[in-house]
């Protein structure tokens, strides 16, 4: 069998799969048509005024900068695991991540993405 032939089966067969799992949940989920459970829900304070509005575009870039620097610190702990296997190499590749890390730490502060006004 060719290989691409294989590649085409084994996605048809992971669509049929996730839609026959969405079409299951659908068919045998609860169902519950309670208006309230449309409405915003802030600390079981009743919302006042318009649920939707505009945030200022810094919460959003501190929000990402923090992933961005998070999951890139996850990596870190994954090295961590395998140090004694690396040797040199893998410090020195370490040593150039920090780099990077630190580097786009520096470009964020000095363009006051951190800054919280």
């Amino acid at each position: 069998m060719n290989n691409f032939v294989l590649l085409v089966v084994v996605i048809l067969i992971a669509i049929l799969i996730v839609a026959a799992a969405i079409g299951i949940a659908k068919l045998i989920a609860p169902r519950s048509y309670n208006p309230q459970k449309g409405e915003a829900y802030e600390c079981g304070i009743p919302t006042r005024g318009k649920s939707w509005m505009q945030f200022k575009v810094g919460y959003y870039l501190f929000a990402i900068l923090f992933l961005m620097f998070d999951v890139e610190t996850v990596f870190l702990f994954a090295w961590a695991v395998v140090v004694q296997d690396l040797g040199v190499y893998g410090l020195l590749s370490v040593l150039f991540f920090l780099l990077i890390l630190v580097l786009g730490l520096a470009y964020a502060w000095r363009k006051g993405a951190l800054e919280w006004k």
